[in-house]
């Protein structure tokens, strides 16, 4: 991960935890899918993500998240160097080998 894909993933992070420490688990989750679409080449970032959707899972009280999130961190820490779906946000809500599209300023990002 490049130094300006780091930077705008851990944006993505701080900007979940100021959400969540507010109390706006819904704001937070939406950077932690943004955050996830960033980090999901690289394993460490791509199970981070998922760390934190079941931390907010978990305060939603969303055993449906929780569990999802729970699967999905084995499959980042196992099959992230061999394939992802692009744009997918991460969410349990999602089908985890879903394609979906990319915002444009993410695209960016991920582009280079």
């Amino acid at each position: 991960m490049g130094p300006l894909l780091r930077q705008a993933f851990e944006e993505e992070l701080r900007n979940a935890s100021r959400f969540a420490a507010s109390g706006d688990l819904t704001a937070a989750f939406g950077h932690l899918e943004r955050a996830h679409v960033l980090g999901q080449r690289s394993t460490r970032p791509h199970m981070r993500a998922h760390w934190e959707m079941l931390r907010v899972g978990w305060r939603r009280h969303d055993a449906r998240e929780v569990l999802g999130q729970i699967t999905r961190l084995a499959g980042a820490a196992v099959l992230t160097h061999v394939w992802v779906p692009a744009g997918n946000t991460g969410g349990a809500s999602v089908g985890a080998f879903a394609e979906m599209p990319i915002p444009e300023d993410l695209r960016r990002l991920l582009d280079g």
